[in-house]
This record gives structure tokens, sequence and C-alpha cells, in this order.
């Protein structure tokens, strides 16, 4: 059996994993995700095929035309057909060329070339919108399980709750509504569960799509992870970088440079274009015997553009709009991508100052709070209540805190990608 480099490479990484067994599927990092998607992602394939095909346009089109090489019977009688019955019956053989007016050829080729750079720039466009989906997919799956974790736990907490209140409650110390309080609390965790898992399964199908795998191939996301997150450069120089590195603004620069070219090939059809051929026509003897001269024709044809006032002038006004079309088009994107640049960044800036807040300050103080409730509740110095929903409000606060680093590290995902380029640290 003949296993494809995708197939390949992920039994590569299953293997090199190290955890991989009968009923665990191998560990997917967020660079192994990434590594398998650019291996050969249709997408990502289709649009490089494009850039192959219109990489082998501008050749074709800087080539003069084929010649054309013709054989013609001339002036035979139709009486006997008799090659030499008349003085003007000759068989002919010749070649034609024709030859656009000079610099045409060049500008085809060099709108050709443009355009084909365009394209390879587009390959690169759709690299980098590839590995932000991939990230932002990865990122996303990664905190729905984090968030289960979560929930899991809570849920065996409010079980003990559960258990305290009961037993309190049987020895005439506590009340039945605390019982039924913290079954209700754990009622609608479960019911969080079920949705996060429903979650989940989506998540891995639509992250397992972009690695061109099976849908309902099994993905496990390692379980801890760096958390610091990076410090940015300056909004500034992203926008520097931007106009530099963006793969985008470059395809719209070299469409501008192929518009520019064709206005300048349709200013030259305003000139003719020429065609040359040579004939040699061959003469069989008389009838009497006597020999004849063979004859050599030469020929020299222009086009004359007698409807330039429709034609050649309505051409060049075409070329020249859509010139301008494609200038505004630049313009445009280029103000799109400032847009999205600081989006991303006040996006990523906010969403690392909360999970930073959460991490270092929120989270421990919430943990504390249950802590001191719990201690209390079993001594009959804290409401039931109180103490139930200091553990909700810390499963919250870590819910959030991981949803927070998710965010920031898409967020970090999208800068990346619309900024072109992976170094955008200080």
């Amino acid at each position: 059996m003949i296993l494809s480099n995708k197939t390949t490479l992920f039994l590569m990484l299953l293997v090199l994993s190290g955890i991989v067994n009968a009923e665990q599927a191998p560990l997917l990092t967020l660079q192994s995700a990434v590594d398998i998607a650019v291996q050969d992602n249709p997408s990502l394939a289709q649009i490089q095929a494009r850039s192959e095909a219109l990489a082998a346009i501008p050749s074709q089109l800087g080539s003069l035309p084929d010649p054309v090489i013709s054989f013609n019977a001339l002036n035979l009688p139709v009486d006997t057909f008799n090659l030499g019955q008349e003085n003007m019956t000759q068989m002919q053989g010749g070649i034609s060329q024709a030859f656009p007016f000079f610099g045409k050829l060049a500008l085809r080729e060099e709108a050709a070339t443009y355009q084909a750079e365009a394209a390879t720039h587009d390959v690169t466009e759709a690299r980098f919108r590839l590995l932000r989906d991939v990230k932002k997919a990865w990122w996303a799956l990664f905190y729905l399980e984090r968030a289960l974790e979560i929930i899991i736990v809570n849920q065996d907490l409010l079980r003990q709750f559960v258990k305290i209140a009961s037993t309190k409650y049987e020895v005439g110390e506590g009340l039945q509504q605390d019982v039924l309080l913290a079954q209700l609390e754990l009622s609608k965790l479960l019911d969080s569960e079920i949705v996060l898992t429903g979650a989940i399964a989506k998540s891995k199908a639509q992250l397992n799509a972009l690695l061109d795998l099976p849908a309902n191939r099994k993905i496990n996301i390692p379980k801890q992870i760096a958390e610091n997150l990076p410090v940015l450069q300056s909004e500034s120089a992203l926008f520097v970088q931007a106009e530099s590195y963006r793969a985008l603004l470059a395809s719209r620069r070299e469409t501008i440079h192929a518009a520019q070219s064709r206005l300048a090939l349709a200013e030259k059809d305003f000139y003719p274009d020429f065609k040359v051929g040579a004939y040699y026509g061959g003469r069989a003897d008389t009838l009497s015997g006597k020999e004849r001269a063979d004859f050599l024709s030469l020929k020299l044809s222009m086009t004359v553009p007698i409807f330039a006032a429709s034609k050649q002038s309505k051409a060049v006004d075409q070329r020249h709009s859509e010139l301008m079309q494609q200038r505004y088009a630049l313009q445009d994107q280029w103000n799109n991508v400032r847009v999205e640049i600081s989006t991303a960044y006040s996006d990523f800036q906010q969403t690392k100052n909360q999970a930073l807040l959460f991490k270092s300050g929120i989270i421990p103080q919430a943990r504390q709070t249950v802590a001191s409730m719990l201690a209390g509740y079993q001594v009959n110095k804290v409401d039931f209540l109180n103490l139930v929903r200091s553990q909700i409000t810390l499963y919250n606060y870590e819910t959030q805190y991981w949803k927070a680093l998710t965010q920031a590290n898409q967020a970090l995902a999208q800068l990346t990608a619309v900024v072109g380029k992976e170094e955008i640290y200080e």
C-alpha cells in the first residue's frame, strides 16, 4: 500500500510522540498541527497549482507566432490537369511569419510575468491564512478541553458539598434547601458538560478538515502548555512590517504592474503588425519539352488600424480604467490591513492583560475565599449559599482565564497573518 505524504507525516508524528497506544491518539501539539496542515492542504495545493500554471504563460506570450508552411498548386488547367500545358501552372511551397510591432511581445510577456508573480504572493498569503485558521482552531479546542476539565473538577467538588450538606441535614445541623441548592448547581454543571462535549466534537472535526484528515480522527491535545505571552513590537512598527512583508499587498502591487504593461500594450496597438513570406514555385517543362524557369515570390503585409477611434482608443481607455481600479484596490486593501492590525493588536493586549490578572490576582484570591468559606461552613460560621456561590465564582474565573489565554493566542495568530511575518515580537 502506498502512503500519501500527509499520512506519512502523521504516522511519523504518531511514532515520535512516544505516547501512542491502541486506544490513544498521538499528541497533537500546535507545531505538529501546523506542520501537517502545510504539508498537503487541498486549498493551499490548489492555489499553488494555479501559481505554477500562470508561471508557464509568460514565455508563451513572449514568443513569435508559429510560422506557416504552405504547399499550393497554382493555375492548374481543369480540362487536363497537365502541369506542362500552361505557362503559369506551378507547384508552390512557401513559408510565412507574422511579426507583431516592435515591443508588443515584450509587453505581453511582461504583463504575464507580473501576473505570475502576483500568483506566487497569493500562495504565500494563502499559507499564512491557513496557519492562522489552524492555530485558531487548535486553541479553540484547547480551551474547550480545559473548560471541560474544570467542569469535571467542580462536579466532584459539588458532589462533596452535597455530601456535606446531606450529612449536616441528617444530624439536624443543616437545611434541606442547602442540599437542593448543591444538587441544582451540580445539574447545571452536568448540562454544561453535555454542551462542551458536543462543542469539542465539532471543533475536532473542523481542525481535522484543516489538516486534511478524516473528520472523525481522534485528536489528543496536550494538557500542559507554556502560558507565557510575548511582548509585541509597537503598532506603528507592525504597520511598517506589513507594508514590506504582507503577501496580499505585494500581490496587489504586481497586479498594478501587470495593468501598466497591458496599458502600454494597448497603446502599441495603434501601430501595425507585419507578416512576411517567401514562396518558391516550380514549373514543369512544356509539352514540347522546353524547360521553364521557376518562380520566387516574396510577400509583405501589414495591418491597418483604420478603426482606431472605436477599437484601439477604446482599448486604451479600458486598460487605463483597469489600472486605476487596481490602484484603488491596493489603497483600499492597505487601509483594511491597518485596521486588521490595530484590531488584532488591541485584542491581544486586552486579553493578555486579562489573562495575567486572572492568573496572578483574581484566581488565587478566589481559591483562598473558597477554602475559607468551606472551613467556615463546616463549623456553621458561613452560609451554604455563599459557599456554593464562591465555588461557582472560582469556576467562572478559571474558565475565563483559559478563555482569555486562548483569545490572546488567537489574536496573535491573526496578527501574524495580517502582518505577513512570524517575527513580530520585541
